[in-house]
């Protein structure tokens, strides 16, 4: 299936959906927009940027709903006739399918998408469109996926920043030699597994894959062996046992220095320093060949702004999205999540980017190929039995397996809320 068939799909499984916006006047004479967050760690973030909004704004009321689950949560709210007016999302799998059937606002022709990074807005449209040139999404915060390393450590022992696949095996040899685990396995999180598997599939897989999958005129069999084959073998430069330690175990061991890397994207930096707010954590972009001019860097728009299609108040809506969009708060949460900025000029100067900044400088990223996936095909966990029992075949063929069920049931609109 093509993705523009699969958006016709999409579409037309939503239409009976009859989406409606629930908000609409509060009781004091103001606008009532409902504003669905869906990101725990900036819960303090978005809640506090409503409210300087309102203070702003006095004609319109922000409802915040911070919500666990979100994917389902949206699900419930979307079967309910119970759309929000306004949202953040995590650009992946999930809201390419919502985008694709038509759940989302098009922002293409928008002023509010001026100055976003084209490359970040091409990311949005990979993910889904309700139809050809639709933008269901602007990018407000991205994120990238490579290793991090013990900045301190390597320095310790002379060691550069691996840039072709060869150095960053010696680089594991090396510190394995030296009694250091190279890279800590957190497989307990089954997700986890998925940052390494994005950048070696990116840099690997044939020109178009995701197309041509779709198409049915690929597998992963046959597009995907090498990268697994790679995936298997930084898993073997692990601690004991890596399934029975967990994210947050991982995220602690390493910024108690007991591993020289962490296979696992910039979205973790916070996390780490929770532990040790001086540990010296430095990225790099994950090189899947010894081609250093193939290497790019995996990110993501881990946070898109979004509104309902239905909503009454798109006005009032464009109004609040485009306060989100100003310069000074895309600055301020970027420094607090550490995270990248999708507005061009502005950029985040942590050290722990500071590795990673030529990419996005240069315009070499390329999105997560694991956002191609919706919950209805167990990725993670496929990939986490693989690393397990090292069954690369069985892996590839459960994978093909499971993506060409949910393309003949046609799920990737929004389908079956029971199946999710």
């Amino acid at each position: 299936m093509t993705r523009a068939t699969r958006t016709v799909a999409a579409g037309a499984v939503v239409a009976s959906l009859a989406l409606a916006a629930c908000s609409g006047a509060s009781g004091e004479g103001r606008t009532e927009i409902v504003f669905f967050q869906f990101k725990p760690e900036a819960v303090d973030f978005f809640t506090e940027a409503a409210a300087r909004f309102e203070e702003e704004n006095p004609d319109i009321r922000v409802t915040v709903d911070n919500v666990p689950s979100a994917e389902t949560a949206m699900r419930i709210r979307l079967v309910k006739e119970d759309a929000p007016d306004v949202l953040t999302f995590n650009g992946n799998g999930t809201f390419g399918e919502f985008a694709s059937a038509g759940v989302f606002a098009d922002f293409a022709d928008s002023p509010l998408l001026d100055g976003i990074t084209p490359a970040y807005v091409e990311v949005v449209q990979s993910l889904g469109a309700d139809t050809p040139g639709a933008v269901n999404g602007i990018p407000f915060a991205a994120n990238a996926s490579g290793v991090l390393y013990n900045v301190e450590l390597f320095a310790e022992h002379g060691r550069e920043v691996p840039t072709t696949w060869t150095e960053l095996i010696e680089t594991a040899q090396y510190f394995e030699g030296e009694g250091i685990y190279p890279f800590f396995g957190m497989l307990a999180d089954a997700w986890t597994a998925q940052s390494p598997l994005a950048p070696l599939t990116a840099q690997t897989q044939p020109e178009g894959f995701f197309e041509d999958r779709f198409a049915g005129e690929v597998t992963f069999l046959a597009g995907w062996a090498e990268a697994i084959e790679k995936e298997g073998t930084l898993f073997e430069y692990t601690q004991p046992d890596p399934a029975a330690f967990g994210y947050e175990e991982g995220t602690r061991a390493f910024a108690a220095g007991e591993s020289a890397m962490l296979l696992i994207g910039s979205y973790a930096v916070p996390q780490i320093r929770s532990f040790d707010p001086e540990f010296t954590v430095g990225t790099f972009a994950l090189p899947a060949t010894d081609d250093p001019a193939r290497t790019t860097l995996v990110s993501g728009v881990d946070v898109v702004l979004s509104a309902s299609v239905d909503t009454p108040h798109r006005e009032e809506v464009d109004r609040f999205l485009a306060f989100l969009l100003e310069p000074e708060l895309v600055e301020e949460y970027a420094e607090q999540q550490v995270a990248i900025p999708t507005l061009e000029g502005l950029r985040n100067d942590d050290p722990a980017l500071a590795g990673i900044q030529s990419y996005i400088e240069e315009g070499r990223i390329v999105g997560f190929t694991d956002h191609q996936f919706i919950q209805a095909i167990p990725l993670g966990p496929l990939l986490q039995q693989y690393l397990i029992d090292r069954n690369a075949e069985a892996f590839l063929e459960g994978l093909d397996d499971n993506w060409d069920r949910v393309a003949q049931r046609r799920t990737w609109g929004l389908g079956a809320v029971e199946d999710s």
